[in-house]
């Protein structure tokens, strides 16, 4: 049944075996006492976007992976796509009612299934997919990684907060890195054998990292003893690997105030001797680096999110001291991307859990007369008010996919030997990460109360699964930035700051591709024209409303605050449009390439120029909402006075300090 593709002799095998039928549309879902949500990777939606949309084979191409053609991409995220169904998807529900487990001796024990399903993981090659092969990787894009992401995150979003880490942890080790450190650290955190985590917020700051006081003293002998308390690590402690390599945030003696003076550093929770290895001796000693904690969150139970603490925690510098923020960005602006994807992935567990209900489910009879006339009641997918429900998480999951995947070729140059090739990336992605990471995240909670809706009341409770959909989705709008610090982001820092430099160029490719595609013979054969105009139209509006808000922070700088969040969402209603605008060109063209193309081919183009016909006409709108509220006067926002509001209650005595047990003086 299995048989192996082997790539060209100069490459290694990847990932090691893959089935000869990547679609999987049968996977065993093993009964619970919980809800098991169905779930089927959605290769066919994936291939469109990636090779009708965006060309990803002539992009590959371009960067020298010419064997990444449409048949190898659809064979590796087809075999993703079989352990994500098998071995993770049934872990969501069952994962979530266990959660984490702290023990008495400090270690966390993950919920039953997890260590097997991320031994399995780490043999496949999975880990290492994206890592250059001299540290044990297989050398493939970065964007490679992005699409893994959506498989393994849609089955099982918490489990996939462990290899995720690590990825971030990889990307930053290999720019940033020496070689001696990629050569012990990078190599273990490729194989799977070691995991990764990202240490940057501490209990008085979280995105003020100006603030932060972890503070590192030098050994003499090229380590560092690391003190201080972080909070909220995502994967911090855990029983899927040997070992844990924490990247920490903290300050040099002397150091600059603020952000200026942060380093950044490599603490793994076991020190390995001379050679690289962790032996029994030394796992069986005593922890560099203890997690005192785990959270009792709202959703993602089953990842174990930490309070670490650090007392005279061996490490060692990544980089030159005092350079560690801007290291650190190398890791948001992955994380950003990774985050926004989340926001696609509970769009696609919502969208797949509310479908079979509206489709089973009879109540009441259709408005325009019977559809189902030899049943008592009518299926509730003819009801208007569902189907717009559905339809929007549709629509916005699809455009939300295209969005990412656009960023993510674009990303592709993040790794790239050639500072000049990175910073051009960094430019380009950092107008857009802002955007996707709240607009995407904030519209799949709104995805996930939608496919709750479309459920009734039986969406509420536990038994049916979608509640948790939900619970999980909400703290996507939360780390990596807030949904309003993403907005003082764009607006500020990759507007204003920028001078409005990367705005004026995405603007102009937009205008650019709205008129090639209006005027095309494609537009004229399936009603496109109408919707290009008006991406044109809105992309011009998209920059001459930041110079209006820029014009009026000149009088009053609360504006920008006032602003930020609407011209975000505006920014994003604009994106996703754009995104939809090319996909039914694409589907379009298609259509009319092949007149005789299979009945289900057919359907699934039409449904891309339905749906999109539904975005322009039901979502769309909301940008010119979001825009005018983005230019309104900050007054009726920044006028009440603070003796005005009418506080009744007070935190309780403790609240302010709620890691005071936990901090190393």
């Amino acid at each position: 049944m299995l048989s192996k593709i082997i790539r060209p002799t100069s490459r290694r095998l990847i990932p090691r075996y893959f089935s000869a039928s990547p679609e999987v549309e049968d996977a065993a879902q093993p009964t619970s006492a919980h809800a098991q949500l169905p779930y089927v990777t959605p290769l066919r939606e994936m291939n469109f976007v990636l090779n009708e949309v965006h060309d990803a084979p002539t992009h590959y191409k371009n960067l020298g992976f010419e064997d990444c053609t449409p048949d190898f991409l659809d064979a590796i995220n087809g075999e993703c796509a079989r352990f994500a169904q098998e071995k993770l998807a049934p872990l969501y529900s069952s994962g979530d009612a266990e959660g984490c487990k702290y023990l008495p001796n400090t270690d966390v024990r993950t919920p039953r299934g997890y260590k097997e399903a991320y031994e399995e993981f780490s043999e496949g090659g999975w880990n290492g997919l994206t890592v250059p092969e001299e540290y044990g990787g297989q050398g493939m894009p970065l964007s490679l990684g992005v699409m893994k992401s959506e498989i393994i995150g849609t089955a099982n979003w918490a489990w996939s907060m462990y290899p995720g880490l690590s990825m971030g942890a990889m990307n930053t080790l290999i720019l940033h890195a020496s070689e001696e450190q990629k050569g012990t650290y990078l190599t273990k955190l490729a194989s799977g054998e070691w995991s990764g985590t990202m240490c940057l917020t501490e209990p008085h700051c979280g995105t003020d990292l100006g603030q932060v006081s972890t503070r590192a003293t030098d050994n003499g002998d090229g380590s560092y003893n690391v003190t201080g308390t972080k909070v909220y690590i995502s994967g911090g402690e855990h029983d899927l690997a040997e070992n844990i390599v924490h990247i920490v945030l903290a300050r040099l003696p002397g150091a600059p105030e603020g952000t200026k003076g942060i380093s950044l550093f490599l603490v793994p929770k076991y020190v390995p001797n001379e050679e690289g290895e962790l032996t029994e001796e030394i796992l069986g000693g005593e922890k560099n680096v203890t997690c005192v904690g785990i959270e009792d969150k709202m959703g993602i139970k089953s990842s174990a999110t930490s309070v670490m603490g650090f007392e005279n925690s061996r490490g060692w510098l990544i980089g030159e001291a005092n350079d560690g923020l801007e290291q650190m960005f190398t890791f948001m602006n992955t994380a950003r991307l990774g985050t926004a994807m989340q926001g696609v992935c509970h769009m696609e567990r919502a969208y797949q859990g509310a479908l079979p209900w509206a489709m089973d489910r009879a109540s009441m009879r259709s408005l325009s007369g019977k559809k189902y006339p030899e049943a008592v009641a009518d299926k509730i997918i003819v009801h208007p008010d569902v189907r717009k429900n559905l339809l929007t998480i549709k629509a916005l999951c699809e455009g939300g996919r295209s969005m990412i995947y656009d960023a993510a070729l674009k990303a592709d140059g993040m790794i790239n030997e050639d500072p000049a090739v990175r910073d051009k990336c960094e430019e380009e992605l950092g107008l857009h990460t802002p955007t996707m990471k709240a607009f995407l995240t904030e519209l799949g909670c709104d995805a996930a109360q939608l496919g709750m809706q479309v459920y009734g009341g039986a969406g509420f409770i536990k038994d049916y699964g979608m509640e948790q959909i939900y619970r999980d989705a909400k703290i996507s709008t939360l780390y990596e930035g807030t949904t309003g610090v993403q907005a003082l982001d764009l607006l500020g820092r990759k507007i204003v700051l920028d001078k409005g430099k990367e705005l004026r160029k995405q603007v102009q490719l937009q205008i650019s591709d709205a008129w090639s595609i209006g005027t095309s013979q494609t537009a004229r054969n399936h009603g496109l024209t109408g919707h290009a105009l008006e991406i044109g139209k809105l992309s011009a509006q998209w920059a001459t409303t930041a110079m209006r808000i820029v014009a009026g922070a000149a009088k009053n700088r609360d504006i920008v605050g006032t602003a930020s969040t609407d011209y975000l969402m505006f920014s994003g209603y604009i994106s996703c449009g754009y995104q939809w605008l090319k996909m039914m060109h694409a589907a379009g063209k298609a259509l009319d390439a092949n007149p005789d193309m299979s009945e289900s081919d057919k359907i699934f183009y039409q449904s891309k120029l339905d749906t999109g016909n539904f975005y322009f006409n039901r979502l769309l709108p909301k940008a010119y909402t979001h825009r005018d509220m983005a230019v309104k006067n900050p007054d009726s926002i920044m006028d009440l006075p603070i003796e005005g509001w009418d506080l009744a209650t007070t935190l309780p005595s403790d609240s302010g300090d709620a890691y005071a047990g936990y901090k190393v003086e």
